[in-house]
């Protein structure tokens, strides 16, 4: 429990612990986390399991929408020690919602990690369009 004599606040807000346990659940995939108020005359128990990782949390967040394509694209990849995991799925929403993490952190700006993402993504999209004839060369543009 936190010190009252370190903290002037010390009482614990529930969505928001069920929130960041959730986003927990999701990124450790079959990891079982039960949250527990005791606080009030009725009490609150919530249990956060959920197996497919990242898919599943993409599947999650956008149960409101729909989906462009059937499922998230996920890819998962370790190398040197470091592995990486990424799920991608297109919806009817006007708005991006791009979340990520390191080490179970949330990085609210996204960081190296977004721009490396974008920047490998957006060569990728332009390669297979200039693969399959979609892309038109314009003059004066580089070949990247």
């Amino acid at each position: 429990m936190p010190s009252t004599d370190t903290f002037t606040m010390v009482e614990f807000d529930f969505k928001t612990l069920e929130h960041r346990l959730r986003e927990l659940a999701f990124l450790n995939s079959g990891v079982r986390i039960l949250l527990s108020d005791r606080r009030h005359p009725e009490p609150v128990d919530v249990e956060l399991y959920y197996e497919g990782g990242l898919e599943a949390f993409v599947n999650y967040l956008d149960k409101s929408k729909s989906p462009v394509i059937d499922k998230p694209i996920t890819i998962l990849h370790e190398k040197d020690g470091i592995t990486v995991e990424v799920a991608l799925q297109w919806n009817d929403s006007y708005h991006e919602n791009v979340l990520c993490f390191t080490n179970n952190i949330p990085q609210r700006d996204g960081g190296t990690h977004l721009a490396g993402l974008r920047g490998a993504l957006t060569r990728q999209v332009t390669r297979l369009c200039r693969k399959f004839g979609y892309h038109q060369k314009r003059k004066g543009l580089d070949d990247r």
